[in-house]
């Protein structure tokens, strides 16, 4: 096998293995969050904002996902009282989303299946394994990234 069919093997095994393991990551955040009457995507925003308010731009942001989707879900997150938006004083427009107290009620409802998952998946990786599946994943997203600002035109090669 050439260096280069490898590498294209290397990547589809990549990419594969990381679309179950989020399928996996939501099916557990969302039998997580359902007792707190959430679901694995407002636990998600709601997660984004806990520290400091956010405008649903800079949340999409943290994430990687788009604004819109975020929007939808703060909107629902402001309709069940379990955000609001407030005054942004950097911009006018784009308003600051951050949780009530009823939000904030909720995520520590989760609080304590998400620290046994935690100790579970820590006893099965060990926990210089489990620090090290953080450190890899964190240098893919970093290269990945790099990749976006600098997209290959496939008409070019590689």
């Amino acid at each position: 096998m050439s260096g280069e069919s490898r590498r294209q093997e290397l990547l589809s095994s990549t990419a594969l293995n990381i679309f179950r393991l989020n399928g996996q990551f939501l099916a557990v955040a969302d039998e997580l969050a359902r007792p707190a009457g959430l679901t694995a995507a407002w636990w998600q925003v709601l997660g984004a904002v806990l520290n400091e308010p956010l405008p649903v731009s800079g949340i999409a942001r943290a994430m990687g996902i788009t604004r819109q989707s975020v929007q939808r879900i703060a909107d629902l997150l402001v309709a069940r009282e379990l955000a609001e938006y407030a005054p942004n004083p950097a911009h006018r427009r784009a308003k600051l989303l951050r949780p009530t107290a009823t939000g904030r009620a909720a995520i520590e409802r989760i609080d304590p299946g998400h620290a046994d998952l935690a100790a579970r998946l820590a006893a099965e990786l060990g926990d210089e394994g489990f620090a090290e599946t953080v450190r890899v994943l964190e240098h893919l997203h970093k290269a990945m990234g790099a990749l976006a600002r600098h997209p290959v035109d496939p008409s070019e090669g590689i």
